[in-house]
């Protein structure tokens, strides 16, 4: 897992006028917001918004993306809010970490026999700027890489079946082929490894 320094080293490579700051806050935000939680692994929770960070400077994305990166469960998942993303990290970011818990409670709320076409349109229509796409879409990949820590095999397969039908098509319309062919890699290996081998 990176921390605070690395990730901002791997910004500056690409981005010398981003502000430090920013990021080394929002790492020290979630690292407190998710202090007590832990993924499905056993794993302390902070590796999943790290991960997603690091993704998105792989991106070359700017600060306040990777900011929600870090940030992108705390609306979600802990007892912060919106207002207090706000008055910590600005609108812009408040209004990012928001958009991609909107996409993540519309997954919730996703009945089985929907169309994926459907579901991409709403994702699509419902997500305002194209940077809560970009860190929802991240945070899918990391999931995914890290989908076997899931005890659940039917929660496996349903997470593997969404990826296929809805992420990897919304990577490709975004033109982020390495990323659409690594998640529908990790999901075909779910849901038919037979055929993969």
């Amino acid at each position: 897992m990176l921390n605070h320094e690395d990730l901002i080293k791997k910004v500056k490579t690409y981005n010398r006028f981003f502000n430090p700051e920013t990021l080394s806050k929002a790492y020290t935000f979630a690292l407190n917001a998710h202090k007590n939680q832990k993924r499905d692994s056993g794993d302390p929770y902070l590796i999943h918004p790290v991960a997603v960070a690091d993704i998105l400077s792989d991106l070359k994305l700017d600060s306040a993306t990777i900011a929600t990166g870090l940030l992108h469960d705390t609306i979600e998942d802990t007892k912060t809010t919106y207002k207090i993303v706000e008055k910590e990290f600005g609108k812009e970011v408040a209004d990012l970490v928001e958009g991609v818990t909107k996409i993540s409670e519309l997954e919730g709320k996703i009945i089985e026999n929907s169309k994926a076409e459907n579901i991409r349109k709403l994702i699509l229509a419902t997500s305002k700027d194209i940077r809560v796409l970009l860190v929802k879409i991240a945070d899918r990949l990391h999931n995914m890489r890290t989908l076997d820590s899931i005890s659940n095999e039917d929660r496996r397969i349903r997470i593997a079946r969404e990826t296929m039908e809805i992420y990897a098509p919304l990577a490709n319309r975004m033109g982020m082929n390495h990323i659409r062919d690594e998640l529908e890699d990790l999901s075909f290996q779910k849901l038919n490894p037979e055929a993969r081998k």
